[in-house]
């Protein structure tokens, strides 16, 4: 076992990194390697001239790579350092002497309040009793699977939206994560930490009437370590039919424009609560942050909206700055 082996095992069963994120680590490491042709002598070229080498023929490539990106090696690596320091093998971190390219800031996209609102009110009747009762009476209809899935559908949405949840986190949810007594929802997130997030009484309902609708396709009822959320062929939901749903239900119909996906919403959720006047704290409880930087940037997003306010309706804003007569 080489090195970076020893370092993915570490971060894996260690760090509890998601397979994702280990993926992405084994690819930068390899990649290091394959650049800068180390050999089985990667330490040695752990040095602040040939890793800023490196970081230039990222931005040089035939397909140069974005600054996020060279940033994001640049990450692993001084992760990679820090631990073979910790093994004895280095002694200090080379990368915090590489300077790094500047990012551009890209403000955390959201959906309008009004927006949402709209989307929330057309869609009701999938969330009522009354489209319950149909969709049980054509249990055996052709026409029930359309019917099942504009229900999930708009489950899917309300979820996402109302508890600031991300794709993965949905996905991962099984009956039991529900406390209906309660009142909340036991989520998996990075680094499997856990955190309750509190459901309001509407989406409560929600939830309880998809569930009877579920038991009703499957004849029977379900064990708590079932998915909360299943397809029409009863498989968990899958992160291309989340990215779907999101795409077919959010149209400008609502007023819903620009890009659409999960993590929108979760930011649209963090931007409602934030100008809400909810504290940056709880925002970041909410939404699992693992630090109060990662919530900071919705205020950006409070900040242009209260320019666009003061725009509106300052007296002075309106006439350009002049005085009135």
């Amino acid at each position: 076992m080489d090195i970076i082996d020893k370092y993915l095992r570490y971060v894996r069963d260690v760090r509890r990194y998601s397979p994702r994120t280990s993926d992405i680590y084994k690819y930068v490491l390899r990649n290091f390697e394959r650049v800068m042709k180390t050999g089985d002598d990667i330490v040695s070229f752990l040095n602040p001239s040939l890793i800023r080498t490196y970081e230039v023929k990222l931005l040089d490539a035939e397909v140069p790579c974005s600054p996020a990106t060279v940033n994001q090696h640049l990450s692993v690596l001084s992760s990679f350092c820090r631990f073979l320091i910790k093994e004895g093998l280095l002694k200090s971190n080379p990368v915090n002497l590489v300077p790094k390219p500047k990012v551009p800031k890209n403000l955390p996209r959201y959906f309008r309040q009004e927006a949402m609102e709209e989307y929330f009110r057309i869609s009701d009747r999938y969330a009522s009793e009354e489209y319950l009762e149909m969709l049980l009476s054509d249990i055996r209809d052709s026409k029930v699977k359309e019917l099942y899935q504009k229900r999930l559908a708009r489950l899917i949405i309300s979820m996402l939206y109302g508890l600031g949840l991300r794709r993965a986190e949905l996905i991962s949810l099984d009956i039991s994560s529900v406390d209906f007594g309660r009142k909340v929802v036991k989520v998996c997130g990075k680094g499997d930490k856990t955190r309750e997030i509190p459901i309001i009484d509407a989406l409560c309902q929600e939830i309880l009437l998809y569930l009877k609708a579920v038991e009703a396709l499957v004849e029977g009822e379900r064990s708590l370590k079932e998915p909360l959320l299943i397809t029409y062929t009863g498989r968990r939901l899958y992160p291309a039919y989340v990215d779907r749903v999101v795409k077919s239900e959010l149209s400008a119909e609502y007023g819903i424009t620009g890009r659409k996906s999960p993590h929108v919403l979760r930011h649209s959720l963090a931007t409602e609560l934030l100008n809400g006047d909810a504290d940056l704290n709880s925002i970041k409880e909410l939404l699992g942050h693992s630090s109060l930087a990662a919530t900071q940037v919705y205020t950006h997003n409070s900040i242009a909206r209260l320019k666009d306010i003061y725009k509106q309706a300052h007296p002075r804003a309106k006439n350009g700055g002049k005085h009135g007569d």
